[in-house]
């Protein structure tokens, strides 16, 4: 959902506009330094286990501060956890009708209880946190910068080339997609008259609609493919150079250590708050 969020909105880092941070900001951090910090912070956050809101409440008072030192526009941000917290609110939904626990309200054979609330909370929490992190990750860093981060951490090449594959392919997905829609327009498709037909009418367009979205599939596959033949005759590459590599620094190694301390305490708190 990230990638798909960088390559649609077409979105350039912010760290050009954070000059004005202190020495101590995010900005100032190697991209393999960050993508080592976001990691250990959502599995710190992944790793607690449901009903310990105090753990996730030092969790998030920790990374509300980080995201002024980060840079990023607070409203940019807000949207994209807006979007992307649509999609998974639906699958949440589904942890909320747990059999287990006080009954709190019910409607025949569903029925909602204090487990199932336990759950959902602490699911939502978990992904707004660590959403939260990787946006700020990737709206600091740009895609060539993630993906050297990741060959400098051991990840295995071919995942690194899969994730870069990806990010150039999007946009052909996106101009195929463009071509479609105008086509479909111009020859008045999505007019109010024929949406607003009987039901005959929408579901003979909700079968076209399904076969445009094979055709963009075989199209985008087939013209994926001759760009892949096109780039590998002109010497491709699983990731894209990187012309300069900040190196590591002294603030880079204190920030794993405060990561991996504020982590542990949070799992403390959560430990002291069993007994």
């Amino acid at each position: 959902m990230l990638l798909l969020h960088i390559g649609a909105s077409h979105l350039n880092t912010e760290e050009s506009q954070t000059s004005n941070l202190p020495i101590a900001s995010w900005k100032y951090l190697t991209p393999p330094t960050r993508v080592l910090c976001v990691f250990l912070a959502v599995f710190a956050i992944a790793l607690t286990p449901n009903g310990h809101w105090w753990t996730w409440l030092f969790y998030g008072i920790w990374l509300s501060a980080i995201v002024p030192l980060s840079g990023v526009k607070l409203l940019k941000l807000l949207q994209r956890l807006a979007i992307e917290s649509s999609f998974i609110g639906v699958v949440l939904l589904g942890t909320l009708f747990q059999k287990s626990g006080e009954v709190v309200w019910a409607w025949g054979w569903l029925q909602i209880t204090t487990q199932g609330l336990t759950i959902l909370g602490s699911v939502a929490l978990k992904a707004f946190l660590s959403l939260l992190m990787l946006n700020i990750l990737t709206m600091t860093t740009s895609v060539p910068m993630l993906l050297h981060a990741l060959r400098v951490l051991r990840v295995p090449s071919l995942l690194v080339a899969i994730l870069a594959s990806m990010h150039r392919y999007l946009s052909v997905l996106i101009e195929e997609f463009n071509a479609m829609r105008r086509a479909a327009a111009s020859r008045n498709f999505a007019s109010h008259k024929l949406w607003r037909g009987n039901a005959q009418q929408r579901a003979w367009q909700r079968q076209v609609i399904g076969n445009m979205i094979g055709v963009m599939f075989v199209r985008t596959y087939d013209r994926g493919e001759r760009i892949y033949q096109a780039m590998m005759s002109r010497g491709l590459k699983e990731v894209p150079p990187i012309m300069e590599v900040q190196p590591a620094g002294l603030q880079d190694l204190l920030a794993v250590i405060g990561t991996v301390a504020i982590g542990l305490l949070g799992q403390l708190i959560y430990v002291m708050r069993s007994f």
